[in-house]
């Protein structure tokens, strides 16, 4: 069959691109490697829950264009992520806000708990400016750009551990401009994100990213068709030259593409010829629990120390207020990245994002096809930018 666009990956940005040109009147296929749509946001229903299998994605903005598009879609209930830290049996709130502080210091003014931050940092930045030599503090390293910012006791609790952990590194063998800031709340306010419109997906992500897909094109005018085959891998499945695509486009079995959108890693698509990116990859575990109805009274609970291997545990149910019996939790691990490993997040260094910038410079080179999402284009997105991202490229075609 002939398409307009042949579409690798279904997951959100996938969905979003391919669902906006079948508006437009164009044809599609979209294939994944996976046997399911949805990518990364996939949610499966285990008990009654709809569990986050790759992870737990809240949906968060700012921009209402993309809050009332995902809308169209999905019913969103009013969660509202308020993370809770765990450090040797102590629990704090996140963000970083006054019932932290409160419970880190027990004081109860904004004032007090300024005053301690304040101090703390400035005897931090006192002490490394005096170890180095010089009057004018600059970071080197995270854990001196984290205590110029916080102090030693938030440095030390809430930021060290878990950092190493998501990174493999130690602290101060990680770049300072990771943190950029440390926003402190002095403000009694658990809300994690700042952003106007929040919640999930009442039913699951795998549903709205379904809808995109048009499995049932419930109140759609789309004028254009979109065909999607699961369990199929584009370097199978697409007639290659070499490293690339070739020319005309057609896959194995005779279908035709005018272009193509790819939203796999940039990299691979190109055979790794100017070198490979670098990724943190992650690992979960996840485990049934039907004699228990409530794990840990919250949907994330982060693990700050770094003795303890996993970043965080996430109690599914809680995403969608969930009463029924039983429950399902998800240790999350960070991983090293290797080849035929998942690649969850670029790492967004110096070096990576030269060698990311030659990539962008030799895909020009390539005008019928397109790279998007967090592999395709190397950037970490949160599910707005990558809605967005992908609504900017169907408005340039």
């Amino acid at each position: 069959m002939k398409y307009d666009y042949l579409v690798v990956g279904a997951g959100l940005f996938g969905a979003v691109f391919a669902h906006e040109m079948a508006v437009k009147g164009k044809s599609v296929l979209v294939i994944d490697k996976r046997s399911h749509v949805a990518g990364n946001i996939y949610t499966e229903n285990k008990m009654g829950i709809n569990v986050h299998k790759y992870g737990a994605h809240i949906f968060h903005t700012s921009d209402k264009e993309v809050w009332d598009y995902v809308n169209r879609f999905a019913e969103f209930n009013n969660y509202i992520n308020c993370p809770v830290a765990s450090y040797k049996d102590e629990l704090y709130n996140l963000p970083f806000n006054m019932n932290t502080f409160s419970k880190m210091w027990g004081i109860k003014t904004p004032a007090e708990a300024k005053a301690i931050i304040d101090k703390q940092a400035g005897e931090e930045i006192e002490r490394m400016n005096r170890e180095k030599g010089t009057t004018e503090f600059v970071a080197d390293n995270l854990e001196e750009q984290a205590l110029s910012l916080a102090g030693r006791d938030i440095y030390e609790k809430l930021v060290k551990g878990y950092t190493e952990k998501q990174w493999g590194r130690d602290c101060k063998d990680l770049p300072a401009f990771i943190i950029k800031r440390l926003p402190m709340r002095y403000i009694y306010d658990n809300n994690y994100f700042n952003d106007r419109y929040q919640g999930i997906p009442m039913g699951g992500y795998t549903a709205l990213v379904e809808k995109l897909l048009l499995t049932g094109k419930e109140n759609e005018a789309v004028s254009g068709s979109i065909t999607v085959k699961t369990d199929t891998d584009y370097y199978d499945f697409v007639k290659m030259e070499g490293n690339l695509p070739a020319e005309p486009f057609e896959s194995v079995n005779g279908d035709s593409f005018e272009k193509i959108l790819f939203t796999g890693m940039i990299d691979e698509f190109f055979g790794y010829k100017l070198g490979t990116l670098e990724y943190r990859s992650l690992r979960f575990e996840t485990e049934e629990l039907p004699d228990v109805d409530n794990y840990q009274g919250n949907a994330v609970v982060n693990y700050t120390e770094r003795d303890i291997p996993y970043t965080r545990i996430i109690e599914h149910k809680h995403f969608e207020y969930g009463t029924g019996k039983g429950t399902i939790i998800t240790r999350e691990y960070p991983a090293n990245w290797k080849h035929g490993d998942e690649p969850y997040y670029p790492m967004n260094d110096e070096k990576n994002n030269k060698l990311f910038s030659q990539y962008t410079e030799l895909a020009g080179e390539y005008r019928n096809i397109l790279f998007g999402g967090r592999l395709g284009q190397y950037k970490y997105y949160n599910m707005d930018q990558v809605i967005r991202a992908a609504l900017d490229m169907v408005s340039e075609q």
